[in-house]
């Protein structure tokens, strides 16, 4: 990166936006047909009722929770990996913060849509909103979807501000390459901007702010999100040690997601010399940290479940790794602990499908994680006779692949029509024109 020039990363980044080719236009028609696939399904199940998502007691949410947590998470950890890597300053971040920080606005957009698959009558979903209306109704204040949507939204809206004001510089470049109405667009999207020295001081200095708002901002709304279960009594809900689980394994879900979305990009658009071995790697070496702190976390829950004396709390820690979800549990184990390990060896962080394959092990594993805490207790509460077994139909299956399509339909489409990487960043990597000249 640093043999390049300031003219070199703008060619090279804005590439990307060139007209599609067959390989894309595929891949974004089958991505949208999976959301054609998930909103059918959805359609069908307004249509007729809940119970085609095997949805009933004891397990009253099911799957439509799970991928709910799922999404969150990973929306919560492209901001955070962003903010936090710039007020680190390190340098390997600049490849990767703009696919992570619209990372994040897809997957809470994703996320945002199964509080209303799930409360089945969609059309009512204003009652829960808190604002004066002529119904005399309020809604529960102390209820996990208040809680929820007041921190979802204000994280919504940091998170968007930050990723738009960082795209501004970088804007105002395709402005300046662009021709006709594609030009206008970008010329207000680009708020008239022109580098002058006044701009970038006002620039870093509000980048630099958001960085340090969203940070503690996302530790404690994704904190908000693990209270909403370990508010209840109910057995493997009910610990102090979900808000910093939630938020490590959001994180580590995260870092796995942005390896599955830029290795395909990086190879798609021939970002090589962006994103470079190193990035990747250094990606790697994270996710060792955090499956490491996953590995703990998963120790301190069966370790508190035994040393509290509680039987009914021992017993669901003991049915998770033996009864019936037990294969959820493994493959939860493996994917999350067992296979980051696999960084450590210099050969499976160099190479492009090791390292995808453990990201993708990852993702898996982060997904099972969800669905063992919240489906095994619910399914296995205090009183024996409640007992059930849940297993998700097609409903299910159908629309968790359509949240999977629509994540992917909303980054392609990104991809195309704004830079997935950082013009102005990666610019500060590269020698000044003037230095290279003197040299």
């Amino acid at each position: 990166m640093k043999d390049m020039s300031y003219s070199d990363v703008d060619r090279e980044i804005i590439s990307g936006m060139a007209p599609p080719g067959l390989l894309y236009t595929f891949t974004v028609l089958f991505w949208f047909a999976g959301v054609l696939i998930g909103a059918a399904t959805w359609g069908y199940q307004i249509y007729t009722g809940l119970g085609v998502a095997g949805i009933r007691h004891p397990v009253v949410w099911g799957t439509y929770l799970v991928n709910f947590v799922f999404w969150v998470g990973i929306a919560h950890s492209g901001t955070l990996i962003s903010a936090i890597l710039y007020l680190f300053r390190a340098s390997w971040r600049t490849p990767i913060s703009r696919s992570a920080e619209a990372m994040t606005i897809f997957a809470i957009a994703t996320a945002g849509l199964f509080p209303l698959i799930h409360l089945g009558r969609v059309w009512i979903v204003y009652w829960m909103i808190p604002y004066p209306n002529q119904r005399g109704l309020w809604p529960n204040f102390q209820s996990p979807l208040v809680f929820d949507f007041v921190a979802i939204s204000t994280y919504l809206t940091v998170s968007l501000v930050f990723w738009y004001m960082g795209m501004v510089p970088d804007l105002a470049v395709i402005r300046d390459r662009a021709q006709g109405l594609r030009r206008k667009i970008y010329g207000l999207l680009s708020l008239n901007w022109t580098g002058s020295n006044r701009q970038w001081h006002h620039y870093g200095a509000g980048y630099l702010f958001f960085a340090a708002l969203a940070t503690p901002l996302v530790i404690s709304v994704h904190s908000v999100v693990s209270w909403d279960f370990a508010l209840s009594i109910l057995p493997g809900w009910h610990s102090t040690i979900f808000a910093p689980y939630f938020v490590a394994g959001a994180i580590h879900s995260g870092l796995a997601m942005v390896l599955v979305i830029l290795i395909p990009l990086r190879a798609l658009y021939r970002f090589q010399n962006i994103i470079t071995d190193r990035t990747l790697e250094m990606i790697a070496r994270t996710i060792i940290l955090t499956g490491i702190i996953m590995a703990y976390s998963y120790g301190t829950e069966f370790f508190i479940a035994w040393y509290s004396g509680n039987r009914v709390e021992l017993d669901t820690f003991v049915w998770r790794a033996v009864g019936d979800y037990k294969i959820f549990f493994w493959i939860m184990i493996f994917g999350n602990t067992v296979a980051p390990l696999f960084y450590f060896f210099r050969k499976c962080r160099t190479s492009i499908p090791w390292l995808y394959g453990i990201a993708l092990m990852v993702v898996v594993g982060m997904w099972m994680e969800r669905y063992v805490i919240i489906i095994e207790s619910a399914a296995h509460e205090r009183d024996p006779w409640s007992w059930a077994y849940y297993v998700p139909t097609w409903v299910d299956w159908n629309i968790l692949y359509g949240s999977f399509s629509l994540f992917f339909f909303l980054f392609f489409l990104f991809a195309k029509f704004l830079p997935t990487i950082s013009i102005a960043e990666v610019k500060e990597e590269v020698a000044p024109p003037l230095r290279k000249a003197a040299g």
